[in-house]
Formats: C-alpha cells, sequence, structure tokens
C-alpha cells in the first residue's frame, strides 16, 4: 500500500460556556495542498469517536483523497466535559457546527472540500450543507435520518423483529428506568448485532467506539438517551425535512439493508435534496464502510473523484 503522510493535532475551540479551554483532537491522511479535494469525516454517536470510522482513511491510499477525521468536543481525545451532563442549552447541534467550521479554518480548508457524516454525522452534516457553506462541493450522507421520528418508528418496527423475550426484556427496563441494568445492555447488543453491524465478531473499532461513550457518556445520554431506539435526549425533536430543498451540492445518501437508519428514515433526503443519488449495501447494516469495505470505497472513491 501507498506510504502516505499522517498528521495528528489540536485545534483551540473557544466556547465561552464551557468555562475552561477547549481542544478538537484531529488526524490527516494524506497532504491538504495536494490539490486534491479533501474528505471531511464526521463521526457519529453522538457521543462516539472517529475511531469506528477510520478506516475510511482507505481512501488516501487508494486515490490520494487527503481524509481528516476528529473527535467531536466531549469525546476520545478531544476536550471532555463531564460537568456538562444533561445540560441540553449547552450540547447543541450549533455546538458542533461551530466546531466544524474552527476546525476547517484550523487546517486552512476554505474553498474546496468534501463532508461525509455517518449515522448521527449525518444529521450534522445536513444541517451544516443547508447554510450553503462556501466551499462545500460533496456530500455523503451515510446511515442518517432525516427526522429522529422516523427513526424511532423505524426502530420500534425493528424491535419487533427481535426475539420475544429480547423485547420483553427492552421494554421492562425502559418502564422501570432501569436500562443501565446488565440484561438491558445484553438485549441491547442482540438489537446491535442485528441492526448495527452484522459483521461477527463485531469490530474492534466499533466497540472501542462504544468503550468510549461508556467512559464518558455526557453527550450521548445528554443528546440521545440511553440506546439507538430509546431517545429521550434533546435530539428528540430533531428534523431537517423541511430544510433540505437548500442543499445545493451533488449529495450521496447510503443505507444498508438491514440498517437503523430504514428506508423510511432516509428517503426525504431523496425526495427533497435536488441533486441526489442514493445506494444501499445489501450485505450490510447501520455501518456499511466496516460491513463491505471494499464496495464502500469504490462506492465513495467513485464519487468523489467524478467531475460534477
Amino acid at each position: 500500500m501507498t506510504t502516505i503522510k499522517i498528521t495528528e493535532g489540536e485545534a483551540d475551540f473557544a466556547v465561552p460556556a464551557a468555562g475552561k479551554p477547549c481542544k478538537t483532537w484531529y488526524k490527516v491522511y494524506g497532504d491538504l495542498k495536494s490539490g486534491i479535494r479533501p474528505l471531511v469525516v464526521i463521526h457519529g454517536g453522538p457521543g462516539a469517536t472517529h475511531g469506528y470510522v477510520e478506516i475510511i482513511s482507505q481512501l488516501a491510499y487508494i486515490h490520494a483523497i487527503p481524509v481528516v477525521l476528529y473527535d467531536q468536543l466531549g469525546n476520545g481525545l478531544s476536550t471532555h466535559l463531564p460537568e456538562k451532563m444533561g445540560d441540553i442549552e449547552f450540547w447543541t447541534v450549533q455546538l458542533f457546527i461551530d466546531e466544524l467550521h474552527n476546525l476547517l479554518n484550523h487546517l486552512g480548508i476554505h474553498d474546496d472540500y468534501a463532508l461525509l457524516g455517518q449515522s448521527w454525522g449525518g444529521m450534522l452534516a445536513s444541517e451544516y450543507a443547508v447554510q450553503q457553506p462556501v466551499g462545500l462541493k460533496k456530500l455523503i450522507l451515510a446511515d442518517s435520518p432525516a427526522s429522529i421520528e422516523l427513526w424511532v418508528e423505524a426502530a420500534n418496527r425493528l424491535r419487533s423483529q427481535l426475539p420475544q423475550d429480547v423485547q420483553d426484556t427492552l421494554t421492562k427496563h425502559e418502564k422501570e428506568g432501569t436500562t443501565t441494568d446488565e440484561a438491558y445492555e445484553e438485549a441491547t447488543q442482540v438489537f446491535y448485532g442485528h441492526f448495527l453491524c452484522r459483521t461477527k465478531p463485531m469490530p474492534e473499532a466499533l466497540t472501542a467506539s462504544f468503550g468510549w461513550i461508556k467512559k464518558d457518556p455526557t453527550v450521548y445520554l445528554t443528546m440521545n438517551g440511553p440506546t439507538e431506539f430509546n431517545i429521550v435526549g434533546s435530539l428528540k425533536p430533531w428534523s431537517i425535512i423541511d430544510e433540505l430543498h437548500k442543499i445545493n451540492i451533488t449529495t450521496l445518501l447510503i443505507n444498508g439493508r438491514y440498517d437503523e437508519a430504514q428506508d423510511s428514515t432516509v428517503e426525504p433526503f431523496f425526495q427533497h435534496i435536488p441533486k441526489v443519488k442514493w445506494v444501499q449495501f445489501a450485505d450490510s447494516a447501520h455501518c456499511p464502510h466496516l460491513e463491505e469495505t471494499e464496495r464502500f470505497m469504490e462506492v465513495v472513491g467513485g464519487y468523489l473523484l467524478r467531475d460534477y
């Protein structure tokens, strides 16, 4: 495989409400001054880390596309703020949009770049794209819902496909407010094995990102809730549907056949973004980049290199 330059660093990020200095950790595969449009990858969660999407850096080796990865504020190697647990006024979508702008400025990425957002990262990327930022030329929304209401409806349909005892365990602990119970966590893993990632065993990069959430659940619990399908956090009313017509660049939609982001959750992107293509991965759940890596790189690499 081709040898490429790999750079790690931290971008100072001024957040007055944080009450302390903040930094965003990042990693760059390739040369941002090469003249090839870079791809900035936004991880999911909210509250996960870059680790489970780091495999997308293969694009730097295969196609010489510079790839930027980073950990969002509150997560991974960036500044943690556990004292902000439950503070919905602090943990907002706009905070993470501001962080993305700050990182792009720090790296000198201004007039020509692409974004790939995975899961929550795609929600964030769509919010960013409707603001029509100068320089954003291509957008990839991978395994992302256009609204949380649609996501929860799909999750409930998927739950009904699980063994009855698993469904009963999930329902019991949600009603009793005991979602930290080991039995609930085990039942959750059954759901994830069907609809998050079907690769057995689950890839280490993915379990490591979950490990970060467990170490510091501040962002995940505040914005999301205890699980992918039990969303009680500040994102519960979120929807981008009414704004999607403002996305004025070519957009690639991705989901898996068994994805938590079922077709019903993705379809509004396809209906309302003017220039859009939708590719589904037949053997994947929520992580085609891990489950069908080779085809993922072909699809995404081909889209990024095409001149439109």
